[in-house]
């Protein structure tokens, strides 16, 4: 569960954003219910409202008020947690809107409708006499994150998930599920909660049955292994595969590239359908996969011809989501580059390597104690090379142990040497 910051939700506070990204994301579905106008079938009469968009509502003071009027008479849960969710969004919206003229006013208005959205999902959640359970899962996501005001609260959101997991929905059984397995606002129990992933992922969560499949084929959380219905959630996970839960894909690739001895019977060496499940996982935007490819496409593997174009294509892409084992490997494109398709740049090739290493890749790390040995991209400074090298050394590097211990013996005749081939960097960089 995620940490619970304190404190109320202001216009630029991060917790407000992930209310309304929750708010619009919420179980699977858009502020549109099953219609593309707002309110309960019954509540739609003449006027303005009837003729709206639910999935781009305007966000006036003079819409807020008449989709008010229009609540109070509608009796749907659905339909008033529908107008809960739309609240929170036009806070943020409206909110910063008054804001440039009156900042005091925006920040009054923003409070008003936050306050209450959270009365009415409340209400929708723990007073009425059928819960809904979407206004549970809601609530119990406010208490386990501590949005909108509300005091974090990891038991709170525990008890919600669990009464929404009564109501079979699928995301808070698989909250609850996440709670027994971590000991968040109740007990660690790693039996129920396998029982609650089981549950979950036969109600169709794509992540639990992510999760479950990992759990079978791996021994997690008590369990035997299972490779036979490890692979069936695995793939049962990935026929679902979106933009959110890429990973089954992932994971299906890496075993189908290298399957285990206990998953033989259920999974054949197949390197062409490994090649595919990695790259519908990149086409997804999961950064591991695009560094998979990125990989096979400069060395050739899984059937990929070696492609420098592609290559650096798929490194780019990952790079660009933080993956620091996709920068270096842009790193080492940069230090010599390709024709015709990367321009050669030690400064570029620096640079990613310097990223890459103050995430703390080990690898990384040792490659700018080199490149500033060599003064590659940068400076010659054996001293600052020392420390990168000693920072590698420190996650148990071999390279940097040992180029540490030849610098100790070399003393005053270390130094910058002859500038190194791409396969020289390679080799001694571990690049990839």
């Amino acid at each position: 569960m995620p940490p619970i910051p304190q404190g109320a939700a202001g216009p630029s506070n991060p917790s407000l954003n992930r209310a309304m990204s929750t708010a619009s994301s919420l179980s699977g579905t858009s502020l549109a219910r099953s219609g593309t106008s707002i309110g309960s079938v019954n509540a739609r009469r003449k006027g303005s409202l009837a003729t709206v968009d639910a999935r781009k509502p305007p966000y006036t003071k003079a819409f807020v008020d008449e989709y008010r009027a229009r609540m109070k008479g509608d009796p749907d849960p659905e339909a008033q947690f529908q107008f809960a969710r739309y609240l929170i969004e036009a806070a943020k919206k409206l909110g910063e809107e008054v804001s440039r003229e009156d900042p005091k006013s925006g920040r009054k208005y923003r409070d008003l409708l936050l306050a209450e959205s959270l009365k009415l999902i409340k209400k929708l959640a723990t007073q009425s006499e059928e819960p809904l359970s979407d206004a549970q899962f809601f609530l119990a996501d406010l208490y386990g994150t501590g949005q909108l005001g509300l005091q974090g609260d990891p038991e709170k959101a525990y008890g919600l998930y669990l009464q929404a997991s009564k109501q079979n929905h699928p995301a808070a059984t698989y909250r609850t599920a996440v709670c027994n397995e971590l000991g968040a606002g109740t007990r660690k129990e790693p039996n129920r909660a396998v029982l609650f992933f089981r549950k979950a992922a036969s109600l169709g969560d794509t992540t639990a049955m992510y999760k479950l499949g990992m759990i079978l084929l791996e021994g997690k959380l008590a369990q035997p292994r299972n490779a036979r219905e490890g692979v069936h959630w695995l793939r049962r996970a990935a026929s679902q595969a979106d933009e959110t839960n890429p990973h089954a894909l992932h994971e299906l690739g890496m075993l189908h590239e290298n399957p285990p001895t206990s998953s033989a019977q259920y999974i054949q060496l197949d390197q062409s359908l490994s090649k595919d499940l990695f790259t519908q996982a990149a086409q997804l935007g999961y950064a591991p996969s695009q560094l998979k490819l990125g990989t096979c496409y400069e060395y050739g593997n899984l059937t990929c011809p070696v492609d420098p174009r592609r290559s650096i294509a798929w490194y780019t892409k990952a790079a660009e989501k933080g993956n620091a084992e996709a920068e270096l490997a842009l790193s080492g494109w940069y230090l010599t580059g390709s024709e015709g398709v990367l321009k050669q740049s030690d400064s570029e090739s620096y640079l990613w390597a310097r990223k890459a290493a103050n995430k703390g890749l080990a690898k990384a790390e040792y490659a700018v104690g080199y490149y500033t040995e060599q003064g590659i991209g940068t400076n010659a400074d054996l001293e600052t090379a020392k420390k990168w090298y000693m920072r590698a050394a420190a996650q148990e590097n071999k390279r940097a142990m040992q180029r540490l211990t030849e610098l100790k013996k070399l003393g005053a005749k270390s130094g910058k040497g002859a500038r190194p081939t791409r396969e020289q960097a390679r080799k001694e960089c571990v690049v990839m």
